[in-house]
C-alpha cells in the first residue's frame, strides 16, 4: 500500500531530482554553521553572562517592598 504522500514532500522530492548537488550543499552548509566544536572563548563569555530565569517566566515574581 502506498499511501498518502503531501504536496510538500512530492516538491522535496522533485526539487531534490532536479538538483542532485542540493543535498551536497545542505551539508556542507550545515557544517559551516552547526557541526562543529564551539569556541572556549565564546563558552566562557556565553557562561559569564547568562541570566538565570525563574521556574515559570510567565508568572511574575512578586516584588520586595522599598526599604526606606
Amino acid at each position: 500500500m502506498a499511501g498518502y504522500v503531501s504536496e510538500l514532500t512530492m516538491f522535496l522530492r522533485d526539487l531534490k531530482t532536479q538538483n542532485p548537488a542540493l543535498e551536497r550543499k545542505q551539508f556542507e552548509g550545515r557544517a559551516i554553521w552547526w557541526d562543529h566544536a564551539p569556541d572556549p572563548e565564546d563558552a566562557a563569555r556565553w557562561a559569564e553572562v547568562r541570566v538565570r530565569q525563574p521556574g515559570y517566566v510567565y508568572f511574575p515574581l512578586p516584588k520586595k517592598p522599598a526599604s526606606t
